[in-house]
């Protein structure tokens, strides 16, 4: 087996780099420039807030609800090959997105786009792992790292150009014959490998109930807007999302294969950075959503401009990131996991002030550098907690677990913030209607970035007993969880 493995620098090397960072770029670039097309995709399909929360929810919730699955998927059959199939997969639904005719239709694709990305995401990094020689996987990861950054820090420069071209369809067109290039490069060049110890059962069970459940209380939450609480479609699908998840609980303690062992739950640091993850997201899920819509319909601000008004977070994470996870390890977790939240939600009670007439450089551009500097502070010294609080064979499930809390965080998000904050029956393209549903979205967002900055104080150690993630590996994508170079599923 070692002599299939790739060292970092060659020939070899460079080529599976290039697969795994262009591939794992599709789903994360998309995940941004989606919110940079809502307005004109608003208007050009007149669509409803709730069409436009579930453009952006209907490729979550598929993301979030089969993730793990298919890290899983990668152990037992083949990395490469689950990885090149969601490639493809991801090519194919961004065809007939780019392509739909109406908002069902696109939430539709966006559906089956987030299955792709459940596949390829965490196929990307196991390859990485499985593929480089020992001594060089540090340096792989680093440099997926920062390609990967750069990626993220491209794309919405890139999708607000393609949207003021006139046609948001090319944000999603433009990823198939990138998606040509990514299988073209794996097909020739990327090693395929499993994992012995991973079991040939699959915790069918687990998959289902675990999606009825987020499904559900996001559809509930998000028809609520439009059709009230006391509708039935709303009470049923708040009920069966209720049920699934206790479903799933339970179903998941009594599983002989579970997809998610409720044991390493015992781990109190492990616990309390999984909240503090779903606070955080959950925040984060509401600002990229929100922030560039109302840049655009409120502040008047044009897609390009919207597109990179939050291009300073993901430059500083890009600078600070290793230097934030030195620093955890050096002082301990407890008080950057603390002050980063405070900081962000600082950031956050500056950014509700963003209306009619707002200047970038007076009133959005220092909140947006505050903010970076709360997220340099917090999600580094966050990863490592949430990886390095288990013991070494439970680093693929605790990447997981993190990974799915956040994206479930996010996912809810975005169907309950627009509620909670008063959206009523409004539209989200309609100054009048999203200016106070903004600024009241950007203040509940500051509160729970305050409950992350106190669960952490109370909950996170100051020392971990475990091995923590070396912090060149732990640069995440302000819009997207952390990740870990180990398998994604247990």
């Amino acid at each position: 087996m070692e002599d299939r493995l790739v060292r970092y620098g060659t020939a070899p090397g460079r080529w599976v780099l290039l697969a795994t960072v262009l591939g794992s770029s599709l789903a994360f670039i998309d995940a941004t420039v989606v919110n940079i097309a809502l307005p004109m995709i608003g208007r050009d399909l007149h669509s409803s807030a709730a069409g436009l929360q579930w453009t952006v929810n209907g490729y979550a919730l598929s993301l979030a609800a089969l993730v793990l699955l298919g890290g899983s998927l990668g152990d037992r059959l083949g990395r490469k090959r689950i990885f090149m199939i969601g490639v493809a997969w991801f090519a194919a639904s961004s065809l007939l997105c780019g392509l739909a005719p109406n908002i069902g239709l696109l939430v539709g694709a966006r559906v089956l786009q987030g299955i792709g990305g459940a596949l390829l995401t965490p196929g990307a990094l196991a390859i990485l792992e499985a593929s480089f020689v020992a001594g060089d996987r540090a340096r792989a990861i680093g440099a997926w790292s920062g390609l990967g950054g750069i990626g993220g820090a491209l794309g919405p420069f890139l999708g607000g150009w393609l949207v003021e071209l006139g046609n948001w369809r090319y944000i999603f067109l433009i990823n198939v014959p990138l998606a040509v290039l990514v299988l073209a490069v794996a097909a020739r060049h990327v090693p395929e490998s499993r994992s012995p110890m991973a079991t040939q059962k699959f915790d069918v069970a687990g998959v289902l109930t675990g999606a009825i459940g987020l499904g559900g209380l996001t559809y509930g939450f998000t028809a609520w807007t439009a059709h009230g609480p006391g509708d039935p479609a709303v009470l049923i699908s708040l009920v069966a999302g209720v049920a699934g998840l206790v479903a799933f609980v339970l179903g998941e303690r009594r599983s002989k294969h579970p997809m998610l062992p409720l044991d390493i739950f015992r781990s109190k640091a492990f616990s309390g950075a999984n909240l503090v993850t779903f606070l955080v997201y959950a925040a984060n899920g509401g600002v990229f959503f929100l922030v560039v819509v109302n840049l655009q319909v409120v502040a008047g601000f044009s897609p390009l401009t919207s597109g990179i008004a939050l291009l300073p977070v993901t430059v500083l994470m890009l600078l600070l990131s290793a230097r934030s996870g030195a620093l955890g390890q050096k002082i301990g977790p407890r008080i950057p996991m603390t002050a980063g939240p405070i900081i962000c939600a600082v950031a956050l009670l500056l950014m509700s002030r963003i209306g009619p007439g707002t200047s970038y450089v007076t009133g959005v551009l220092p909140a947006v550098i505050i903010f970076g500097l709360g997220l340099c502070a917090l999600v580094a010294p966050l990863t490592s907690t949430a990886l390095g609080s288990l013991d070494d064979m439970h680093a693929g499930i605790a990447s997981g677990v993190n990974n799915a809390v956040a994206r479930a965080a996010g996912l809810l998000s975005v169907a309950i913030l627009p509620l909670a904050a008063g959206l009523g029956s409004g539209n989200l393209t309609d100054a009048a209607d999203l200016h106070p549903v903004y600024r009241n979205s950007m203040l509940l967002c500051a509160a729970l970035m305050v409950g992350g900055g106190v669960l952490a104080f109370f909950t996170i150690p100051n020392r971990l007993s475990k091995n923590e993630p070396d912090p060149v590996k732990t640069y995440c994508d302000p819009c997207s969880p952390p990740v870990h170079p180990s398998r994604t599923a247990a």
